[in-house]
């Protein structure tokens, strides 16, 4: 078994913070595309992106059945769902909302998973972010609030049969706006 190590002569950033850093800044779909076929737990896990939509308004992903992600049923382990299912809400919305001036911080709060088939073969979702979608989160920014939903990813498998359904709950805020307590003295 071979063990290959690779190192990059970039100082004080750590490997998982190169991929951290390209999540978060504003890049371009294909880099995008890149940094998440190469970021580690996600290509150990055989979790393929296919393409970002232009201007992030979707991703297309495939889930690869491989030796290293089969369960005892040889079936596709549901870790590797879900961890297929993680990145992608938070990822698109901080770039659409990056690419229109905003600072926010994304993150998928919760989410909850429903297996309905064993995943025999490969799995493939899409995501698509509506217009009304990004509107209703830039209303919220805009009053200050936090924007807090739910939004679902169904994964099929090559014969179009669903396998899988997620609710993944997004958390969006805008760091331009800062809480503030308010004191009274009595």
């Amino acid at each position: 078994m071979f063990i290959l190590l690779i190192t990059f002569s970039v100082p004080n950033i750590a490997l998982s913070g190169i991929f951290r850093y390209l999540a978060i800044m504003r890049v371009s779909e294909n880099v995008l595309k890149w940094a998440m076929r190469l970021y580690p737990p996600l290509l150990f896990q055989r979790i393929w992106v296919l393409r970002f939509d232009q201007n992030f308004r979707g991703v297309s992903v495939k889930v690869n059945k491989s030796l290293v992600n089969s369960n005892y049923n040889n079936s596709i382990f549901g870790g590797t769902i879900f961890a297929a299912a993680d990145p992608f809400y938070p990822l698109l919305f901080h770039q659409i909302l990056t690419h229109k001036g905003y600072r926010v911080r994304v993150w998928m709060k919760a989410s909850e998973i429903q297996y309905l088939k064993p995943a025999w073969k490969d799995l493939f979702f899409s995501i698509a972010i509506t217009d009304e979608v990004i509107a209703d989160v830039e209303e919220t920014l805009m009053r200050g609030e936090k924007y807090i939903k739910v939004h679902p990813i169904t994964m099929f498998d090559k014969k179009g049969e669903l396998c899988v359904e997620v609710r993944c709950e997004i958390y969006v805020r805008s760091l331009e706006f800062t809480e503030t307590k308010t004191t009274v003295s009595i």
